[in-house]
């Protein structure tokens, strides 16, 4: 059966489906048995492969049940994002790279359905009157949703899909993304609870370097994860809380911030607090957190480098406390924050870490930092091809107070 023929009797007979059938008594193995049935009565005699009717069953049962066109697309493991502006412009991310996609939905007011059944699955709600909202799927993936009429190409929607398995700290190292050397170094400092801030751009891989870092925690440990949406994937631990935030209602009222949510987490007895990404006035508060005996706290943060991210704290407690004066915030930042690691997305696409550089105060109006590990390209490095590793620098770390705690010896 041709692609075109293909596309009109699916809509055929999603409408008939949906005109005939009682929908809401049905389950979704009735309804899937049912739709398998009247394909093969409305096929009859017609050639078509087991493929394209197995096909032809899921496109139905899913512009029904589930979401439609995108099923297909978030189904592709090797599709890691998925940018919809509106119904005729789907975009997808595949090894790195940004493709179009040949395939549309029927309508703006489908691309609509779909959005809601979306955003409804997590408990939220988008609309006119609150037209941005951040969701996940049931897998995690994270949810971006504007709606018109902010967005002037229509609904658009990304999604930023998730491993079904949890990164793990041998997957970056196989990745190349670090060496096993300094993998022990890093597990030897979240065991010791130092506060870790994990900084990079767009696409560096924060979240899912910080995945694989939470595994270092030790599984005996009470630990509290706080996200816009839940996205991390913390295994073995199981006295975890996942705390997620939530925006206001229609009527604006209902709404609970990242702020919120740290402080309450400080009375919930954590031992580690994990704070998905900071991003506002909530750096204020991680600090205060860091600095008031709850040691080994993980975070993420949008920063193009290691000094970017301090600055872009040092902005970000201003949002949360403008009254403040710098020296007072620097002096939080160098004692709050122990070791930052810098990730970025190269040239050829790659993610690399760049730079393992600690906090080691400060002096002057000014916070040290004292590099420990830093990226060098090799020779065989190409302006398409990026080759290299992390290095390790002359500079003895400095604050190993709780590495002595630990009962570490040694240099990091």
């Amino acid at each position: 059966m041709e692609f075109e023929r293909e596309q009109q009797f699916v809509l055929e007979l999603k409408q008939y489906v949906t005109d005939n059938l009682s929908l809401s008594k049905m389950t979704d193995q009735d309804l899937e048995e049912k739709i398998e049935e009247l394909v093969i009565s409305r096929l009859g005699n017609q050639y078509c492969s087991i493929g394209q009717r197995v096909s032809i069953v899921q496109q139905i049962f899913s512009s029904i049940r589930g979401f439609g066109l995108l099923d297909s697309i978030i189904s592709d493991d090797t599709i890691t994002e998925v940018m919809i502006n509106g119904p005729e412009n789907i975009f997808i991310e595949q090894d790195g790279r940004l493709f179009k996609l040949d395939k549309q939905f029927e309508s703006q007011r489908k691309l609509e359905d779909v959005i809601q059944r979306i955003v409804g699955l997590a408990g939220r709600e988008v609309n006119q009157a609150n037209p941005i909202c951040d969701t996940r799927l049931p897998d995690g993936s994270r949810v971006n949703v504007v709606l018109p009429p902010v967005a002037l190409c229509g609904p658009t929607l990304t999604i930023r899909k998730f491993s079904k398995t949890p990164m793990t700290i041998e997957k970056l190292i196989e990745y190349g993304s670090i060496t096993k050397e300094i993998a022990a170094r890093l597990e030897l400092l979240v065991k010791a609870k130092y506060n870790i801030f994990i900084s990079g751009g767009t696409g560096s891989g924060k979240t899912t370097f910080l995945n694989a870092l939470s595994n270092y925690i030790p599984k005996d440990e009470r630990v509290i994860t706080i996200e816009d949406s839940a996205e991390l994937q913390i295994a073995g631990v199981d006295n975890l809380v996942s705390l997620e935030t939530r925006n206001a209602n229609a009527a604006g009222a209902g709404q609970i911030t990242i702020r919120d949510l740290i402080k309450s987490s400080l009375r919930m007895r954590p031992e580690r607090i994990v704070v998905g990404e900071v991003r506002g006035g909530e750096a204020l508060d991680m600090l205060q957190a860091m600095n008031t005996g709850h040691d080994g706290s993980l975070s993420t943060g949008h920063a193009n480098s290691t000094e970017d991210m301090l600055s872009r704290l040092e902005t970000m407690v201003l949002q949360g406390a403008a009254g403040l004066p710098l020296e007072a915030i620097r002096q939080q930042i160098a004692s709050a924050v122990d070791i930052i690691i810098h990730l970025s997305r190269l040239r050829d696409k790659s993610r690399k870490t760049m730079e393992i550089t600690e906090v080691a105060g400060y002096e002057n109006g000014k916070i040290i930092l004292n590099p420990l590990y830093q990226f060098e390209e090799d020779e065989n490095s190409t302006l398409s091809k990026v080759s290299g590793s992390l290095k390790r620098t002359d500079n003895d770390m400095i604050n190993t107070f709780k590495l002595q705690l630990a009962g570490v010896k040694g240099k990091i």
